[in-house]
Formats: structure tokens, sequence, C-alpha cells
């Protein structure tokens, strides 16, 4: 059932604030309160009764308060599913069931900001209450978790209005609340220790974390931590650079994205693709890939999503570039491309799409998903009187592949499955559609005849004006601005194809 009575909770904080009119409220409805240390102490100044946790357990708390309610009479309590077997087990071990557990943890970071003294720290590192914030998070389906002082007032309204009676969304609303603070609560830990210890003491081969010759520039240290082997195997050349890496990310990620087109290459240059080509053979794609800027390509990373054959091995061969990756190296191919000792050649065993993306700043970390979303032509809506044609669809789809792997602002140009030209990181989108069309017509492209994709909405006309005046004749851009009407009325005025995806694809 969804709806799970409250009828005993666990109370264990370490500030009090606040908890007065909590703990008056589960004791009007009856709830069974268990408590140990000060909690308890607090609770019975109170004059409301309280069971210790000792006299669960039967341990009483030990090492100086490290240890008081890390026992399996307490967690078997909070992790048992409400369900025959396991409240079976909790019968014959005499277990009670706890379905609430109210947790505030050791002021870790306070403490840090307040002292230098080690052991002050150390001591503040909380042990029972982030694992009873874990297991009774873990069991959301039957418990509820209040994982900090914060939540105090929420709970209270809950009691008030529902009685002791909670459903699934309210279990789940706690529980992803006990988990950011259990994960921010162990990051500041990571973060203290970081700075106290002395990495370079440590044997370079030591864990999953490999000590790079230095971070993006020299005079910075850097170290990849991961089991980088499962994601690409190194067949040849020098060891890989921090910089080296962050390319090679960025490569692995976009060809990704074509693992079931024709063949297909492309080129990366500090992070952003400045070539990319599908073909109907792989040498093909490769030529028009470097053709979409060959002077970007020296020293850039290249990927294909084909075995590389000695005909392309032999063609890439003539420039220098710090990285090749594929999903395989025929012998003769393999013979031609060692032949330059430093060249680095990586084999990738499977398609790579990460779930999470991390950043650190402002002395912490972002998380978010990963940017899986691939447009499909189901997805695309025509907002224009003139339709895109066939192929003008296939080359849209495949700009607005290149456009999400570029960096914000950016516009990508695309004629016949190949990048023409593409503008990134720029602080305006009309500079990213200039900077696009002049490295275009730089390499002797004519514009004439191809599509435009852009990252995010036009908030006025002014691109596709710009497009329309170079030759441009579809667009694709996810819509949304208030002044969509404008540029939908520019393109009806002169015979061009719009087409929405409702999809933004920021990346900064």
């Amino acid at each position: 059932m969804s709806s799970r009575s409250i009828r005993s909770a666990l109370v264990s904080v370490f500030a009090k604030d606040g908890l007065e009119p909590i703990i008056r409220q589960l004791h009007q409805l009856g709830i069974t309160l268990y408590s140990t240390g000060g909690t308890q102490t607090f609770i019975e100044g109170l004059g409301i009764p309280v069971i210790p946790v000792e006299d669960l357990t039967d341990y009483p708390s030990i090492l100086d308060g490290r240890v008081k309610t890390l026992h399996p009479k307490i967690f078997g309590g909070i992790l048992a599913r409400r369900e025959s077997a396991h409240l079976d087990q909790l019968k014959e071990y005499a277990i009670p069931e706890i379905d609430l557990v109210i947790v505030d943890l050791y002021p870790f970071e306070e403490t840090v900001q307040k002292t230098t003294d080690h052991s002050s720290i150390i001591e503040k590192i909380d042990i029972g209450g982030i694992s009873l914030i874990r297991a009774a998070a873990k069991n959301y389906a039957d418990v509820v978790i209040i994982p900090c002082r914060e939540e105090y007032g929420t709970l209270q309204r809950l009691l008030d209005v529902k009685r002791g009676v909670t459903d699934l969304e309210d279990r789940k609303y706690f529980a992803t609340k006990a988990f950011r603070i259990s994960a921010g609560y162990d990051t500041a830990i990571a973060q203290y220790f970081s700075q106290i210890i002395d990495e370079e003491s440590f044997s370079a081969q030591a864990g999953p974390e490999k000590p790079l010759r230095y971070g993006e520039n020299p005079h910075q240290r850097g170290t990849f931590y991961g089991p980088l082997e499962q994601v690409v195997q190194q067949l040849h050349g020098k060891e890989l650079s921090y910089n080296n890496l962050v390319d090679v990310d960025a490569g692995l990620t976009l060809i990704s994205e074509f693992r079931h087109a024709e063949p297909t290459f492309v080129v990366i240059k500090h992070t952003n693709a400045c070539g990319v080509a599908t073909r109907s053979d792989l040498l093909s794609a490769w030529h028009d890939a470097l053709a979409g800027d060959p002077v970007s390509a020296f020293g850039g990373i290249l990927a294909a999503n084909r075995e590389i054959d000695a005909r392309t091995a032999k063609a890439i061969d003539e420039i220098f570039y710090e990285v090749l990756l594929a999903p395989g190296f025929s012998a003769e191919a393999l013979e031609i491309l060692q032949a330059k000792k430093n060249r680095i050649l990586l084999v990738f065993p499977e398609y790579y799409q990460p779930k999470e993306q991390f950043r650190s700043l402002l002395n912490g970390i972002l998380v978010q998903d990963y940017d899986d979303r691939q447009e499909k032509q189901e997805d695309l809506q025509t907002v224009t009187k003139t339709e895109p044609t066939a192929v003008e669809i296939q080359d849209l789809l495949f700009a607005n592949t290149c456009v999400k792997h570029l960096k914000s602002n950016t516009i990508v140009l695309v004629r016949n499955q190949q990048l023409l030209g593409m503008g990134c990181g720029q602080t305006s989108r009309v500079d990213a559609l200039q900077q696009a069309i002049i490295k275009a017509k730089a390499f002797g492209f004519d514009l004439e005849g191809a599509v435009m994709a852009s990252d995010a909405f036009f908030p006025f006309p002014d691109c596709v004006e710009i497009a329309d005046q170079s030759g441009i004749r579809a667009v694709i851009q996810p819509g949304g601005s208030i002044k969509d009407k404008d540029s939908i009325s520019y393109c009806d005025a002169h015979q061009m194809a719009m087409v929405f995806t409702g999809n933004r694809h920021f990346k900064h």
C-alpha cells in the first residue's frame, strides 16, 4: 500500500532547536519514541516517555559515544520491508518496526570553519547518523526519513494535516532530501581530507587514480580518477595528457551519436567539433570531415565509427594529430599508423554515453543528467509554409546532432551531411552565425542550399535574415521565443523552411 501509519520513531539529533513541537506532536499521536544520548535526555526533560536504544540492543553507548545505534535491532527495524518474510524475521529476533527516523548530523562543516584541531574535526564525522539516514532513505517505501532540522517544519505540517499517515510521494520527497544531505556531507569530508593529505606520498599506481604529466597547463598538477580502460584501450603512443583526455571525451561522446549511421568521421579541437562528415565509405568521410576545417585539424583528436582500414590510415597519416579513436584497426592500418611513436591510438569496446555529468565549482560539485536526447524526424514540427525536403531533413538532423556538442552560443551549417562551418562559444547568436559563415567561406564552401542549426531559440529574426542572404534554405531550432513569429514570418516571405524541436541543447 502507498499509505503508511507512523507508529514508532527513532530520534537521534545533534541540534535540539525546533525539536520540541515535533516530539509533542508525536506523543499526542501515540507514536512510540526511541532515542539515545543527549536526545533521550532532552525528550525526558519534556516529560514525555522515551525508550532508550540501549533497552533494545542490550548494549550501552560505547567508545565515547562513537557506537550507539549501530546494531541489527535498530537497522533491522528500519530496513525491513513491510512484507511477511521480513516481518517474520523481525518477530523472530524481537526487533520492533521503526517507521520514522529523525536525524540531525554532527556539524562537520561548522567545526572545520571554527577550528583547525584535527582531533576535534574527526570527532564531528557522523557515523551512526549518516547510516540511519541512508538506511531509512533506502527503505522509503515504508519508512519516513527526516535528515536535518531544516525539514522539521515540513514534518510538523505533515503531522498536522495527515495525523501520522504518509503516502509514497511524502516518503519519496524526504528520501530525496536525505540522499542529497548524505552526498553533501560526504563531499565536505572528502574536501577536508583533500586539503590535508599529501597526495605525492602515494604510489602513482595506488588505487583507481592516474597521475598525469600535468594539468591543463604545465604549472598545474593533474590526476585522472576512474577505470579508464573500461571505456577506451590504448594500443599505441605516448601517455595521455589532461587535455588529451578532455578532448577524447568530447570525441567519443560525439562519435557515439553516429553509432547507427553510415561511415562517419569527426575532428575535435579543444572539445569542439571542427569537422564532421557521414559518407558511404570511411575514406570519403575522412576527406570531407577534414575539409570542414583542415587548419584546426592540425594537432586535433580524430574519431571514427568504423574500423580503420589501410586506405584510410594512409590518408590520415598525411597530417599531424594527437589521438585517433576507432572501434578497431586492421592489421595493415596499425602497421601504418604505429610508424610514428608518439601518436596515440585508442579503441573503444562499445559506444559511450555517460548517465551523469559532474563539474566542480564554488567549492562544490554540480551534477546533471547527460544530454542524451537525439531528435528524430517525428520530433520535428514544421512551422513555416515551406516544408523541408527529405534531403534537408536529413541534413537538419545531422546539424542538430553537431550543434549539441559545441559550446554555446553556437550555430552549425551543414550540407549533404558535412559540417561546412560552425561558430561556437560566442556571446551572441549573431556572432556565432557570422563566425560559421566566415569559416565556411574561408575553406571554399558555397552555402547555397545549406541548412542551419542553433542550440537555442532565436530571440530576433536577424539570424534567419543573415542565413537567407548567405543561401541557407532550411533552419532547425528549439523554438520557444516570444518572438518566434518574427523569424517564421521572415522565412515564409523568403521561401525558407524552419522546424522546431522543442528541445534546447545548451553546452556551457
